[in-house]
């Protein structure tokens, strides 16, 4: 039985890795190629392979879906950063709020504090004794005792407010220490988005413009093939809308058949995934969550079987990608960067979730 020779470095890169540390290798070989063109003039230069076409349009499928993964969860960033600014506010005018009640409180206290030290040096049974009218006297008495039973309440009353006021201060640091969280969260993902994309377009850029105008001819045979771009091609069944509301949601999102994908983008002209759902469902009157992930909880779980023109169907196990039911087993949605708006076969994706919002 005969072994091929293996080579020991590219044996510990992964499938994609390999691929993609060839690619490089290919885009190196021809930048070295062309320096050597230009130092040496005459001299003969040797011919770079040719990147090949399926393994550079696997790569860049890959980092696209890696890029959609990341915009998400920017989008989630943003949502929480929106959140926590108005939470963290509110907090803030409670503590500052909180802060005038108790000053005020403590003011009133050191008043009465004050006033008592001075009318109050002689012992109560001594005044009883020189009083010239004990009776009315004793009435005193027991009007000072209830007001110092009002006094007591109000001491319980500052320390209660002081007690809420550190809670309220407590829970606003945790809010900012948690927003600013957030903001690198945010930061990294961008970052990652657009590294992603620089990567597949570098990717794209190692073809020659024949075998990338091949590509994107194969690509959108591979889209017809599954659903089709026009909606006279493709066969929605006569399934009826779940509600009224589905009904203006699904004619919104089939209007944007066609539109850009544009990550972290939530319409009129560009979409991302989450974004086409958001903007279709608010035409119809509803606020979805921002993100696929927060989608798939924002509604009636139901089965596949069960899906109706307007429902969201959540796909990949970790819910990074979302489209809208349009009946016939068809979904439309905003696919990937560099692709647009349009249907697709609800079995080309996984399937994670259906929701009724």
């Amino acid at each position: 039985m005969s072994h091929r020779p293996t080579n020991p470095g590219r044996a510990a890169l992964p499938g994609t890795a390999r691929r993609f540390a060839r690619a490089l290798a290919v885009t190196a070989a021809a930048t070295t190629a062309v320096a050597i063109a230009a130092a040496g003039g005459a001299q003969a230069v040797p011919t770079s392979p040719t990147p090949d076409k399926k393994d550079v349009k696997a790569q860049v499928d890959q980092l696209y879906s890696e890029a959609e993964q990341a915009s998400e969860k920017s989008n989630a960033a943003e949502e929480a950063q929106k959140r926590l600014l108005n939470e963290s506010g509110a907090l803030q005018a409670q503590v500052a709020e909180g802060q005038d009640v108790l000053n005020r409180m403590r003011g009133q206290l050191s008043t009465v504090a004050a006033a008592e030290y001075r009318t109050g040096g002689m012992d109560p049974s001594v005044q009883l004794m020189l009083s010239s009218d004990p009776e009315r006297y004793l009435d005193r008495a027991r009007s000072l005792e209830q007001a110092a039973e009002q006094r007591a309440a109000s001491l319980r009353e500052v320390v209660e407010q002081q007690r809420r006021l550190d809670q309220r201060r407590a829970e606003a640091t945790s809010k900012l220490a948690e927003l600013d969280g957030v903001r690198k969260t945010l930061v990294d993902s961008k970052q990652q988005v657009q590294q992603r994309l620089k990567t597949a377009q570098a990717l794209l850029n190692t073809l020659d413009a024949h075998d990338r105008a091949q590509l994107e001819a194969q690509d959108a045979r591979d889209a017809e093939t599954r659903a089709a771009r026009g909606a006279d091609r493709v066969d929605l069944g006569n399934q009826v809308p779940s509600s009224d509301r589905a009904a203006v949601a699904l004619a919104a999102a089939i209007g944007k058949i066609g539109s850009p994908y544009v990550y972290g983008s939530t319409g009129p002209g560009t979409f991302d995934c989450s974004g086409l759902m958001y903007w279709a469902w608010r035409q119809a009157g509803v606020t979805l969550p921002r993100t696929s992930q927060q989608q798939a909880f924002g509604g009636q779980r139901i089965s596949l079987a069960e899906a109706r023109p307007g429902d969201l169907v959540i796909f990949f196990r970790d819910m990074h990608h979302v489209g809208m039911y349009a009946g016939g087993g068809v979904v439309v949605h905003a696919p990937y960067p560099g692709a647009r708006v349009r249907y697709e076969s609800v079995s080309a994706m996984p399937v994670a979730a259906v929701v009724r919002p």
